[in-house]
Formats: C-alpha cells, structure tokens, sequence
C-alpha cells in the first residue's frame, strides 16, 4: 500500500471523477486508475463503481474513506514537524553550560530563545568545561558552552570574551582611585573562587607573573558567594565581567582599573562534536539567537575614553561596561 494509491484514493471520492483527480494530482488517468487498482489488490476489496454521476465509493470504500483521510492528515502533520524542526521551530534542544555561563548568560539568553521558538523544549546541565566536553562526546547534550577547549573530537564555535575585572566594595578606597598598580593588590585580601575553575587559575597566573604574593587570601567555591564577600568589604576580587554587570550598575560593587597589567580575558564557544554537521534545526535556531544579542554581553576590548562604573554613579551619567541584560 502506497501514499499515492491512497492519495488518489481520497482524492477520487472527494471529486467523483477520475480525470478532475488526476488533473488535481498532475499525473495521467491511466497512471491514477493504475493506483487505484493497484490499493483494491492490496486491500482485497473493489472500492469504487461507476455510474452516471460519477464514481461511487463502494460499502468497502466508505468503510476505508476516514482512514485513508487520517493517513494523509497524519503524513501532513509528520512533515510539517520536520519542517519545524529543520527550520529550529520546534523539537528538542540539550545545552551543557560551565557555571559562569549557564548563572549569568545563558537565562537571559534562553528567555529570547524561548519567546521566537515556544514550541522548543529546552533542557539544560551545567558542570565545568571539561564535564560538559564529555557530555558532548557522549552525546548526552547537543551544544556546549565552555572555555575555548582543544579535541580532535569537536569543532569551536567562537561566541564571546569574558575578561576579569578587579571590583571593589563602594566604600574601599580603591573606589575613590582613577585606578592602581597590580602591586597594591599585595596589601589587600584577595577573595578567590572555585580552585577547579579556570578563572582561578587565571588570577593566579596573573600574580605569579607579577611575581606578586597577596598577603591574605580567602578561597571560595563559588562566585556569589565570592561577590557577597567583597560587598561586605573582606576584601578584592578579580570577577568575570559578566558576573558582576548588574551589581555594577545598582552602585554595590565598584570596577577599579588596574593599569600597568595585561587584561585577563577567557574566550567562551559553543562545542559541538565534529561529525555532528552544520548547525541547523534547534541547534542553528539556539546559537542565531546568541548572534542577535551578542553585542550585549560584553566589550572587549574597553573603548578609548570610557571608565570603570564608580560606585553610586547613574546611568545617565557615567558610562558602564556593556552588559548581558536580563529580558
């Protein structure tokens, strides 16, 4: 049994004539009495008769009718799904996020996602880099959203660069400064986040090339809990830019500019495996909705002229760093 018998089925019974229905499906009479014949051997059964007004479904052919019809509905419904999902219009989507990313990027990401794909079902496991590299080889999520990593096994998409900024409580004096020497973190409490995480790695590497030895450190394992820290005044922290925007903007930390010192930055990319092919379906329509808003996530490097957010400042009248907003 054929779709086009039973498409030239259905298509006889709604017009009643074999020519209107092969003319309605651009094939030849011959080629559509053909199909037809071809279904009532399949089905055991004559199906139409003809007669004066036309052809007349038999008892057996008003008895096939509604399933046939169902068929075709059903095929229709089947290909518009894929339709969908080529186009990432509907389907299913699994995203692997380092924490940085999956705390202070991807929400506000996933709602503009979520607003132009409803339809998608969304689901979402964050770890480390190196974790989700392995979530991705096994296939246990479609994209991941990491520190730039090296493997035969997967291709990098770039997405952006977050840079480490050295942020302040408003009250610290540092606050008050058009910015400092790398040397002046020595005498300050340095609060440290997540041993396991690249960005401490960073900001060690950065002191050691400095040959710098803060005289206090305070080692916490996760960044909120780092921020908090500082916003109580027990000490300095080297951040993701990303993760403090909006404690910049509301006046509870401040950025001070830390001059004489290279920038700290880690590039963020989407990971894929190799053999996975072109980003399409959900996974294209996922990373085109990051392109539309990646200008908000961060700046890098800083425009000539523009300044750290002083603590207490306005918008109106001081400039801040570009930030991933929340929609």
């Amino acid at each position: 049994m054929l779709l086009s018998q039973i498409a030239a089925f259905v298509e006889v019974a709604g017009r009643r004539s074999v020519s209107r229905a092969a003319e309605a499906l651009f094939v030849t009479q011959p080629a559509l009495t053909a199909r037809l014949q071809g279904l009532e051997r399949d089905l055991g059964a004559r199906l139409f008769v003809r007669t004066p007004r036309g052809m007349k479904l038999t008892q057996a052919g008003e008895s096939f009718l509604p399933y046939a019809v169902r068929a075709l509905d059903s095929l229709t419904d089947g290909r518009m799904q894929v339709n969908a999902l080529e186009r990432g219009g509907a389907g299913r989507l699994a995203i692997g996020a380092a924490p940085a990313v999956s705390t202070y990027v991807l929400p506000g990401w996933l709602k503009r996602f979520a607003q132009s794909h409803p339809r998608v079902e969304v689901r979402v496991r964050t770890g480390h880099s190196e974790e989700m590299l392995d979530l991705v080889l096994r296939e246990q999520v479609d994209v991941g959203l990491v520190r730039a990593l090296q493997h035969r096994d997967i291709s990098n998409i770039p997405l952006y660069e977050d840079r480490l900024i050295l942020v302040v409580d408003p009250t610290h004096p540092f606050a008050r400064s058009k910015g400092i020497r790398l040397a002046e973190i020595s005498g300050q409490q340095l609060i440290l986040f997540d041993r396991t995480s690249s960005y401490h790695e960073l900001t060690s590497a950065l002191f050691r090339r400095a040959g710098i030895s803060p005289t206090g450190v305070m080692e916490l394992d996760n960044i909120d809990a780092a921020k908090k820290m500082v916003e109580q005044g027990f000490g300095v922290a080297l951040l993701p830019h990303t993760s403090v925007a909006d404690e910049l903007d509301a006046g509870t930390l401040a950025e001070v500019a830390v001059q004489g010192a290279e920038p700290v930055r880690r590039e963020i990319v989407a990971i894929r495996r190799r053999d996975a092919g072109p980003a399409t379906g959900t996974v294209g329509a996922f990373l085109d909705t990051f392109t539309a808003a990646k200008a908000e996530l961060t700046e890098w490097p800083r425009r000539s002229g523009s300044a750290p957010r002083r603590a207490g400042a306005r918008s109106g009248r001081s400039k801040a760093p570009v930030r991933a907003r929340r929609r």
